[in-house]
């Protein structure tokens, strides 16, 4: 079993709790996105705000990969936004994760001043295949997978 580490340096092992997600089968831009928006919130508003994402209640701002986006009425800061609901219900199940975690540690952090402090996304490996066209000819057929990483501190 490998042992990954994450891209945050100096963070108190006690008071803390991490999640990670390796090799996700989802866009790594719009998980870039989602954990921009949940950054900085606390557990439980996180993970409510990503289950109304889910049932195409509330939109996530798109602010960097937003090129032909459509504007949502339900953004203030941002006008740009879209459900991406197959990245969201994967990094609701690392959230979820990331509570059984924090249970889990002696002693038990509790879980409603967890407040998530690092939330990022990565590329992952890149699954090379190939499509069979006419003529004998083919076509590339790339799926770029994704790293999640996700820790929460207990605030006072």
């Amino acid at each position: 079993m490998p042992k990954y580490k994450i891209s945050l340096l100096g963070i108190d092992r006690d008071k803390s709790a991490i999640a990670t997600g390796r090799e996700l089968p989802i866009s790594h831009k719009h998980a870039r996105e989602v954990c921009r928006a949940i950054k900085g919130m606390y557990l439980e508003d996180a993970k409510n705000y990503l289950e109304e994402v889910i049932a195409l209640k509330k939109s996530i701002p798109f602010r960097r990969h937003n090129k032909k986006v459509a504007h949502r009425s339900d953004l203030t800061k941002w006008p740009s936004g879209r459900y991406p609901v197959k990245a969201c219900k994967y990094i609701l199940d690392i959230l979820e994760n990331l509570e059984n975690n924090a249970s889990q540690k002696d002693p038990p952090l509790d879980t409603e001043k967890l407040r998530l402090i690092h939330v990022a996304a990565h590329k992952g490996r890149i699954l090379k295949r190939i499509m069979p066209r006419a003529q004998g000819r083919s076509s590339p057929k790339y799926q770029i997978l994704t790293h999640v990483e996700i820790v929460a501190t207990e605030v006072d």
